[in-house]
């Protein structure tokens, strides 16, 4: 199979806060990436999401990666596969989206 992705993939375990900006809910989901780039990312989380919904995320890069201080990336995105696994009776859905936009901010006191 060939490699179709355009941008390099980092396996990075990091919590993730995601929200649905069409909902408008102020309720924000929790989750932990699987993996990143500059285009994407994959996340696992509790609740369902369809292909096609736009996300908004938030995610912390600890300074061990960042090798300097902590990095806050702010990103909208669109759904574009959900794969739903089940083991012992606990269901666990994989979100890949695409990153449409994001933000980077460096330091300390700009924590969202």
């Amino acid at each position: 199979m060939t490699e179709r992705r355009l941008a390099r993939r980092y396996d990075l375990s990091l919590p993730v806060n995601i929200r649905m900006p069409i909902n408008r809910e102020p309720r924000s989901h929790s989750g932990q990436t699987r993996d990143i780039s500059t285009r994407g990312v994959y996340f696992m989380m509790q609740d369902d999401l369809p292909p096609g919904s736009e996300v908004d995320f938030t995610l912390t890069l600890p300074a061990e990666i960042t090798r300097g201080s902590e990095v806050f990336v702010r990103a909208h995105g669109r759904v574009i596969r959900v794969d739903k696994r089940s083991d012992d009776n606990h269901e666990t859905i994989g979100v890949a989206a695409v990153i449409e936009r994001y933000d980077i901010v460096r330091g300390e006191g700009s924590r969202v």
